[in-house]
C-alpha cells in the first residue's frame, strides 16, 4: 500500500512515524516533507 502524506510539519512527522512503525511494508510518500520525514518516506517536491 502507499500513503502520501501532505505537509511539512511535526504532525506529518508524527504520522509517517507511526505508519512506518505499525506497517513497515507501507510505501510512504511526503508532499513537500522535510529533512525528518526524509528519513521515513520518499519526499516530492510540489509546485505552487
Amino acid at each position: 500500500m502507499r500513503v502520501l502524506i501532505v505537509g511539512s510539519g511535526g504532525r506529518e512527522h508524527a504520522l509517517a512515524w507511526r505508519i512506518s512503525q505499525d506497517d513497515p511494508s507501507v510505501e510512504l510518500i511526503a508532499a513537500p516533507g522535510n529533512p525528518g520525514i526524509a528519513d521515513l518516506a520518499e519526499c516530492v517536491a510540489v509546485g505552487a
